[in-house]
């Protein structure tokens, strides 16, 4: 079974919270900081689903769920945008870009690994 999971996330701290809790929740973690090199991974190693910030330099989430959409390698591969974007209408943005769940920043950390177990 893949158990790997892609976080597309510029936030060092943010990444750095996600990562600890997913592996010592038996994920293995791969990283991007910006959308390009977030593709670029999740071409190469098709993971199990992929953490998305919305707020990203360059290519921002929207963007980047789009393109992922666009390759059908990944059409299995959940995307779950995990953003501060929490205002009226942008739950419903980010899953017409793409993405197939939602959750808010900050994260709890009780949680989020079973939050995140639900898409996969």
């Amino acid at each position: 079974m893949n158990n790997t999971l892609l976080i597309i996330e510029d936030n060092s701290q943010n990444l750095y919270l996600m990562r600890f809790l997913l592996e010592k929740n038996g994920f293995t973690v791969i990283e991007a900081t910006d959308g390009r090199k977030g593709i670029e991974m999740a071409l190469a190693h098709k993971p199990a689903g992929i953490l998305l910030d919305i707020q990203l330099p360059e290519m921002d989430g929207y963007a980047v769920a789009a393109e992922l959409k666009k390759h059908r390698e990944l059409d299995e591969v959940p995307i779950i945008a995990v953003t501060s974007y929490a205002m009226v209408g942008d739950r419903e943005n980010v899953l017409a870009a793409g993405a197939t769940g939602y959750i808010e920043k900050p994260i709890n950390p009780e949680t989020f690994v079973a939050e995140i177990g639900k898409f996969l």
